[in-house]
């Protein structure tokens, strides 16, 4: 077994492949414990879209040593909380429990690893389930917009459809596709254990090799990737369909998380668009350049921005919904004129000053709880080569110069690496009580963005 030690972390690699991340935290007797799989929607090839999140779905129908159901009384018995979520690179499940329960959820993933059953009649009950969400999505303009531009933005990665999957493809998927998913990428050497909280390492450490230590590892298939050919101008696409108000969506190319420019690019978001935490949620951004602008000058009446901290280039983006009255031409020109003056260089060290000393103070807010820590550990370990990203993000953001600032908004924030889409509703209402719940969506929560899944944590918040 491999094993090292950084800032609090000890890392440790099994036999089989499993990596184990842990970090003691005696504030409360309280551990959060996370299994990530390094597998999301940019591994699905077309004809097998939306599998990771039906295959996470298919996890909660049981196993034989724990029935469906049976998992959700016995964690809420003991105190606890469990879920599960589905990105773009991930599919990651968690308990957080009282420390002298936690031993119920080792045995309970380690068990879902090998001993899912998806029997045929739960596929198709739980494809009843996942279309109708899908349907539920449909309801939003904003789902249409941003899968449209999403398509658009990404030909070739896999990063180009929704995580939820194509209707198409929701249709025809068998009992056969998911378990072979399930069989293939849920192995301990796809999968990071993280877990932060009351314990002692060496106790944890031996309890998770005699549970975990036994499960053989896959075969692994070369990981299905396609590197997005670089992008020779300006994309556009425009929506039309039943809506309260029109909506424009601006998405930029963007680098990785593991790019230096990345980081870069996250301070200057908090100066156009207000800092963000880790995790979802903000400090509000009234004080922002685009609120200045846009909001405060009533041609939106609302909007988002944010930088996905994905493993392979994807987009930042920009979300307005309008004031009824103005054109998405006039909104537009606005938007294209504050993105100039940030390429132009037009940002005093006063405005990264603030920006720094807001987006620290998130990032401690963001990540205090146990269970934000063990997440993000556990993303970090896969997305960004190494969990040490997460403990040197804080010293990383104070290193960003004005000079950092100016250089990326230069070339990232150009027509020829965006794409452009128009929401531009239609005559057709689609009906009064659907037009005022839209309308209620997009006014009263307009800064607000649409996760892909209810069980997803605030992460899914940064996501298109």
């Amino acid at each position: 077994m491999i094993t090292n030690s950084k800032n609090g972390v000890t890392r440790h690699v099994l036999p089989n492949g499993l990596v184990v991340l842990l970090k003691e935290s005696h504030k409360a007797p309280v551990i959060s414990f996370w299994v990530l799989y390094r597998v999301g929607s940019r591994n699905e090839p077309s004809g097998k879209t939306g599998i990771s999140h039906w295959v996470e779905h298919m996890m909660f129908k049981g196993t034989p040593t724990f029935p469906a159901g049976v998992l959700d009384k016995l964690i809420d018995r003991e105190g606890g909380v469990w879920n599960a979520q589905t990105s773009l690179d991930y599919t990651a499940y968690f308990e957080t429990m009282p420390s002298e329960r936690i031993d119920l959820a080792l045995r309970a993933e380690a068990d879902r690893m090998i001993n899912a059953q998806f029997a045929p009649d739960e596929v198709e009950s739980e494809r009843t389930v996942i279309i109708s969400e899908r349907q539920g999505l449909e309801n939003s303009p904003s789902f249409w917009l941003s899968e449209e531009v999403q398509a658009a933005a990404f030909r070739v990665h896999g990063y180009h459809h929704e995580i939820i999957g194509d209707m198409a493809d929701l249709e025809r998927m068998t009992r056969d596709d998911l378990y072979a998913h399930y069989r293939t990428y849920y192995a301990p050497n796809n999968a990071i254990l993280s877990l932060v909280g009351d314990f002692e390492s060496a106790a944890m450490l031996r309890r998770i090799e005699e549970l975990y230590g036994h499960i053989p590892p896959s075969e692994l298939p070369k990981p299905f990737v396609r590197p997005e050919p670089p992008q020779q101008g300006e994309r556009r696409v425009r929506v039309e369909r039943p809506g309260p108000t029109p909506l424009l969506a601006v998405a930029y190319k963007a680098p990785a998380v593991s790019h230096p420019d990345w980081l870069k690019l996250f301070v200057l978001d908090s100066i156009l668009g207000g800092a963000s935490g880790f995790g979802g949620g903000g400090v509000g951004n009234r004080t922002s350049r685009l609120y200045q602008a846009l909001v405060k000058t009533e041609l939106v009446a609302g909007f988002s921005s944010g930088l996905y901290p994905s493993a392979d280039p994807y987009l930042y983006s920009i979300d307005l919904t309008l004031r009824e009255g103005r054109t998405l031409e006039e909104v537009e020109a606005a938007l294209d004129a504050e993105i100039a003056k940030v390429r132009n260089g037009e940002i005093a060290q006063a405005e990264l000053d603030k920006a720094r000393k807001q987006a620290r103070a998130l990032f401690a807010y963001s990540t205090e709880s146990v269970t934000n820590q063990a997440f993000w550990l556990a993303y970090f370990e896969h997305v960004a080569g190494g969990y040490e990203f997460f403990l040197t993000f804080e010293e990383r953001l104070r290193a960003v110069t004005l000079e950092d600032i100016h250089d990326v908004a230069r070339r990232y924030l150009r027509p020829q690496l965006r794409t452009v889409g128009w929401f531009v509703p239609t005559e057709e209402s689609g009906g009064g009580e659907l037009e005022d719940s839209l309308t209620e969506e997009f006014l009263g929560n307009a800064q607000e963005e649409e996760t892909e899944d209810d069980d997803e944590l605030a992460l899914s918040a940064q996501q298109r």
